[in-house]
This record gives C-alpha cells, sequence and structure tokens, in this order.
C-alpha cells in the first residue's frame, strides 16, 4: 500500500501569469454568519444586526458586514493560491461592488498578475493576484488585489508536518 497524497497546493513554480483559479467552494452566508462576525469585530452599525434598521435602509433589509465578505473572499481563494504561502505582503484597490445579504451565495476566482522572485528570501518567491467574488446570481460583490510570499517546491518550511504514527495504517486494522 502506498500513501496518496492530497492536495498540496501550489509552490512559486506554479504560477504564471494570466493563470485563472476558480475556487471550488461557494459559501451561503447565514444570517447567524453576519451576527456573529458583527459581534466579533465589535461593529456597532446597526444595519448588520438590526432588522427594523435594515428593513428602513434603502436595501430593504439588514446589509452582510463588509469584513465577512472579505475574509469568505479571501479564505475561499487560499486552496488554489496560498495554501504554501507564509505571508500577505499586502491587498490594494479593495472594492465592495455591490451589497451582500443573509442568504447570499458567495464565490470567488483570482487571476495572477504578477511572478517573481525573491530578492531576500531564495527559498520563496512574490505573487499578486486579483481576486472577485460573485453572487448566486453572478453579480460581482468585491474584488481586491493580493501580494503574498510563497514557498517554492521543497523548500524546507514548506514539507509535511503530518505525524508519522508508530504502527503504518492498514486493511488488517478495519
Amino acid at each position: 500500500m502506498t500513501i496518496k497524497p492530497g492536495w498540496q497546493g501550489r509552490f512559486f513554480e506554479d504560477f504564471e501569469v494570466g493563470d485563472i483559479y476558480q475556487h471550488p467552494l461557494g459559501r451561503t452566508i447565514t444570517e447567524t454568519d453576519n451576527s456573529w462576525f458583527t459581534l466579533l469585530t465589535m461593529n456597532t452599525n446597526q444595519s448588520h444586526f438590526n432588522r427594523q434598521v435594515g428593513e428602513s435602509s434603502e436595501f430593504g433589509r439588514m446589509l452582510v458586514v463588509s469584513p465577512l465578505t472579505i475574509a469568505v473572499a479571501m479564505g475561499q481563494s487560499v486552496i488554489d493560491t496560498t495554501q504554501n504561502a507564509f505571508a500577505n505582503l499586502g491587498m490594494d484597490d479593495l472594492r465592495l461592488t455591490a451589497p451582500v445579504f443573509a442568504g447570499d451565495t458567495l464565490w470567488s476566482e483570482s487571476i495572477v498578475l504578477a511572478v517573481r522572485e525573491s530578492g531576500s528570501r531564495p527559498a520563496a518567491g512574490i505573487v499578486t493576484i486579483r481576486t472577485r467574488t460573485l453572487n448566486q446570481d453572478a453579480v460581482e460583490v468585491l474584488t481586491f488585489k493580493r501580494t503574498f510570499y510563497v514557498h517554492r517546491r521543497g523548500a524546507e518550511r514548506a514539507g509535511s508536518l503530518f505525524p508519522q504514527a508508530a504502527t503504518p495504517l492498514t486493511l488488517e486494522d478495519v
């Protein structure tokens, strides 16, 4: 029997300008998600947690708090872009282009804008992507650029930390 490694993510060498990654996991935002995130981030704007205030707004309902939308979008992109990153260097040109409401399902995709060697870290490189997030109706709700350090394939610090059991897993164990 052989251990079949799961998806290990992309390394610096895997990124090419123009590549597009449609991130595989959509996420439906619930009213509970919105309330918890609003409380967690201490946002006191009632349009995010007071139904009466939300219904009297121009949107006619409560808005999802913007940092939650940003966090979901960034999280959705990790599987394809920063699984092997070790530092975000910046976010630029962040635009919240349409409102998000509880019940909306968010999907994100990223395009590689720039790839360059690191002058100070030979075991890594620097990648810049643009991510956009769409709702279930294909309306763009968010866009931003993000730059990050990512390990090169084989970099010492990029190795797996999966613990090795004293006895291997076998079919006889079942």
